[in-house]
């Protein structure tokens, strides 16, 4: 299992057997009548819209929305430059730095560049060009000019980088929908017992998804795939999982006391209370064209998920 925060304190081998059996007296005792009705509940889950990168996740109980943003590297670009170079903008607002119809963006007056044709005659080192100014936007009011020289960024080719995050944009990177055992909608878990960790491992979720943008002669393609997962505990701990993680099977007696074998907290909640878990997913989006290559980072939050945490009670003769 790969962890990390994992505290020094370790659960003796007889202590944890009994810690296991006296969850699943928890659990039977639990069951009489509310186990039996949560059994018939729908397991918990997200409601995903799948054009939509909100997620709304809950354990038994509404859970607050994802964040379908979440602090990665995942837009920028800069602010200047001519066309085809980095994201152009003008006015407050991102424009192509290269038009099919209008030419190439000059950052300098906020206008496209595009020789005319035909050509009209013109002095010895000029030419003509159809000029469209206001971001593009004044496409009913072109006109043209002739220059000593081409504008800045004028014949500048296609970004690889920029084509990239155009790919990017075309997909949905979702916040993973969280799952934890014990649940507080069933049963409380106890002090010292494992806490298993796992989200829905689907691929608009965990990825890989791919996509690809074109721009005259260059396409770049991506790969978008979660490459880890931060749990935060809600106690200051967090823990890093680099898988989905494995469900826990309520049925399955023999799991009771035991860890998880790939995402969650071996050694439990050292104290009782309540406790509010989220998660982050870090994905790692790959690209590849115009003989360039490299990443882009993205993150995306996850909702809240509640956990009750009792202390172990130990009756002797």
């Amino acid at each position: 299992m790969l962890t990390s925060g994992a505290r020094s304190r370790r659960a003796g081998t007889s202590w944890r057997a009994l810690a296991g059996i006296g969850l699943a007296l928890l659990l039977v005792v639990g069951a009489t009548p509310s186990a039996a009705a949560a059994a018939q509940r729908a397991d918990p889950g997200a409601n995903c819209p799948p054009d939509q990168p909100d997620c709304n996740v809950w354990d038994d109980e509404p859970g607050n929305p994802g964040d379908p943003g979440g602090g990665g590297d995942d837009g920028g670009g800069d602010d200047g430059g001519g066309g085809g170079g980095g994201v152009c903008r003008w006015d407050g607002r991102t424009v192509p730095c290269y038009d099919e119809f209008k030419g190439w963006f000059n950052s300098g007056d906020g206008c496209y560049y595009k020789l005319s044709v035909p050509q009209r005659e013109a002095p010895e080192g000029q030419q003509w060009y159809v000029q469209t100014c206001n971001g593009g936007a004044d496409v009913g009011n072109q006109t043209e000019v002739l220059l000593d020289e081409p504008p800045a960024g004028f014949g500048a080719p296609p970004n690889p980088e920029e084509l990239a995050r155009r790919a990017l944009a075309s997909i949905k990177l979702l916040p993973a929908p969280l799952k934890v055992a014990p649940r507080k909608g069933i049963g409380p878990g106890l002090v010292g017992l494992p806490v298993w960790l796992w989200a829905n491992p689907g691929e608009d979720y965990y990825g890989p998804l791919t996509a690809s943008a074109t721009d005259r002669d260059v396409t770049v393609s991506i790969t978008a795939a979660v490459t880890r997962t931060v749990w935060d505990m809600g106690n200051g701990e967090k823990i890093t999982c680099y898988s989905a993680g494995t469900p826990y099977d309520s049925k399955n007696e023999n799991l009771a006391g035991r860890a998880s074998p790939d995402c969650g907290d071996s050694d439990g909640y050292p104290n009782a209370g309540e406790y509010t878990i989220s998660a982050t997913t870090h994905w790692t989006v790959t690209w590849r064209g115009g003989g360039q290559s490299g990443e882009i980072l993205v993150t995306r939050r996850s909702g809240n998920v509640q956990i009750q945490i009792n202390e172990l009670q130990v009756v002797t003769r």
